[in-house]
């Protein structure tokens, strides 16, 4: 029986040739529910974009289905944990619009510097306007990268045959990496004051959200034109529109917005800024790729071969069973990891006992690095974010407990450790809790009153503490506190409990999912 491939969404001619030449191609409209799900117990494949549920009910209608490919980079639209379940691969084409992206920020880097927009738009009205729309040459300016990741670092490169100054903020990036770049590692603060061009290329997380405020902007070098062509939000839309008008910024370029579609805006009416409707993805050859990529993943799953870019693949072969048994612990321990060091540790090492351990370090990589990337971390691309960010990792002899290292950039290391379904210490603090939920870790100095205020802060903000451990050394020295609350913990109440208690060093890593 030929293999049935169901394509919900437009896909590239290329692709469907490539399909065609081994399965059965099926076209269905997926953004009919009743369509699609008639149509999925047949699908042994089954290609989307973003117009596609696939669900558990979907899943549960695809008796013989073997993979779902998500001809794009989110999987926002794809139950990922259910696929799992039902032992559905999930695929998706993480890298085919990074150019894409890359370009799209450049080009509106270049159109901000040279008013094209407007001169177009006034050109266009009938008025030849040259002196109102003087602009400012890129070459020999600095420019800042704010996240130094794959489209980050491609626009870096490019940017740099303009003969420019190269910038970047990541506390994510190893300052040797940046280095080979030829771009420069800065905090923020001096990324804002020193750049006359900044581009954006961060993921939309709790952290990065308005990253670039009120504040920041209040910071910045006078002339300044900033783009951002990654998430919406990163940028506070408001906050800059008010240093437009004042002039303290003097362009900007916008590609993503807080809220999409978006149709009106105070930032439209300014002749200063250019805008576009999330083009980063929509070129002819980003769509091209994303098609191909899918396609070729579909053709190896369906053939039963490995998947390079499979966002939820096994292990792959027989495991001990009780180094299966670490594997979900060895991924938490590299969130709490990278949580309590506040920075990607530089070098890892993971200390364990037993054979056929390699897998653990892929484990604890996705770990590490599902706090500060955007894309799905698995352990088919954790060692090349490892690569592009400068982490080694090494698996050395220990004992029944999982304990795994970190080095720091600055000089610092920091440990965890555990054992199956528990969390037993951090640094030399020993702990016993269940690694799950949200947890806080605060360190401060030991005394009375502490633990009452902690609770006063976070009820008053409405987030009830479900258990509460407390590590110490002396009474009256360091002491860690340990508590899994019933909800997520934002950056700014974070700051507050630390805050009130004088905390040294606080975190939060959220280990729902």
């Amino acid at each position: 029986m030929t293999p049935v491939v169901l394509v919900t969404e437009e896909l590239a001619a290329a692709a469907l040739d490539v399909l065609a030449e081994d399965f059965e191609v099926v076209k269905v409209d997926g953004s009919h529910r009743a369509a699609l799900l008639e149509a999925l117990p047949d699908a042994h494949a089954v290609i989307i974009r973003s117009a596609t549920r696939i669900d558990a009910e979907a899943l549960s209608a695809a008796g013989r289905l073997k993979v779902v490919a998500r001809a794009g980079v989110g999987l926002d639209n794809v139950d990922v944990p259910a696929a799992t379940a039902r032992g559905v691969l999930v695929v998706n084409a993480p890298t085919s619009n990074i150019v894409s992206a890359a370009e799209q920020a450049v080009a509106l880097l270049l159109a901000v510097a040279r008013h094209t927009a407007s001169a177009s738009a006034a050109l266009k009205g009938g008025a030849w306007k040259r002196s109102a729309y003087t602009g400012v040459e890129v070459h020999g300016k600095t420019v800042g990268v704010v996240g130094l990741g794959r489209i980050g670092v491609l626009f870096a490169q490019r940017m740099a045959a303009f003969g420019v100054r190269l910038l970047a903020y990541d506390p994510y990036v190893q300052p040797a990496r940046a280095a080979q770049l030829g771009v420069q590692l800065t905090g923020l603060d001096q990324l804002l004051r020193e750049s006359d061009f900044i581009s954006v290329h961060l993921p939309r997380t709790p952290e990065t959200v308005g990253l670039i405020g009120e504040k920041e902007l209040a910071l910045a070098k006078p002339g300044l034109r900033i783009v951002n062509a990654a998430r919406g939000g990163l940028v506070d839309e408001r906050a800059l529109a008010e240093a437009l008008i004042e002039g303290r910024v003097a362009g900007a370029g916008l590609d993503v917005f807080e809220s999409e579609p978006l149709t009106a805006s105070p930032l439209f009416a300014l002749d200063n800024v250019v805008v576009t409707p999330h083009l980063g993805a929509s070129t002819v050859e980003a769509q091209d790729k994303a098609g191909l990529a899918v396609a070729h993943s579909v053709q190896l799953a369906l053939r039963g071969e490995f998947v390079p870019e499979a966002v939820n693949v096994r292990a792959g072969g027989p495991l001990e069973e009780d180094i299966r048994a670490l594997l979900p612990l060895a991924e938490k321990l590299g969130r709490v990891l990278t949580a309590v060091a506040g920075h990607l540790a530089a070098r890892v090492t993971v200390e364990v006992a037993g054979e056929d351990t390699g897998i653990l370090e892929l484990a604890v990589l996705k770990g590490l690095f599902a706090p500060v990337v955007s894309e799905p971390v698995t352990f088919v691309n954790a060692p090349r974010l490892a690569a592009e960010r400068g982490v080694t990792v090494e698996t050395v002899p220990g004992d029944q407990t999982l304990r795994i290292r970190g080095a720091l950039p600055d000089g610092r290391s920091v440990s965890v450790a555990g054992r199956p379904a528990k969390l037993v210490g951090v640094d030399d603090f020993d702990l016993d809790l269940t690694p799950d939920g949200v947890l806080l870790f605060l360190r401060y100095t030991d005394r009375p009153g502490v633990v009452g205020r902690i609770g006063t802060t976070l009820g008053r903000a409405g987030v009830n503490i479900a258990a509460m451990q407390v590590a110490r050394r002396a009474a009256g020295g360091e002491a860690l506190m340990t508590l899994t609350v019933d909800s997520a913990v934002e950056p700014d109440l974070l700051a507050k409990v630390a805050a009130e208690i004088g905390s040294s060093r606080a975190a939060v890593v959220d280990l729902r999912g």
